[in-house]
């Protein structure tokens, strides 16, 4: 798993590239608190013809988030997250991201 961000000069966003080594997988999104944990269809993960998963997302900088990967409906952490963060309500651990 990895993440990339491209933080833009113009805009107070930075572009994050969320990619998921899951060749078994048949469906791969990311949710967090940026989207209200809603799987749907901006939040998929594109499928490459290498197996992995693919997607980018537009989020304001200066900001965390807690987010996972939903992997054929099941909750996955980002390994290479920037740090986790304990979650009551999920009853475990979230990746974080900072921007």
């Amino acid at each position: 798993m990895a993440i990339s961000k491209q933080y833009l000069k113009t805009k107070p966003v930075c572009k994050v590239t969320f990619t998921v080594p899951a060749e078994e997988a048949t469906k791969v999104a990311v949710v967090g608190d940026f989207n209200n944990w809603k799987a749907n269809k901006a939040s998929a993960l594109k499928k490459l013809k290498n197996g992995s998963f693919k997607g980018t997302i537009e989020l304001p900088k200066e900001t965390s988030f807690e987010f996972k990967y939903i992997v054929d409906g099941n909750y996955v952490n980002e390994a290479e997250a920037d740090r986790y963060q304990w979650n009551d309500f999920a009853g475990g651990e979230n990746a974080v991201l900072d921007l």
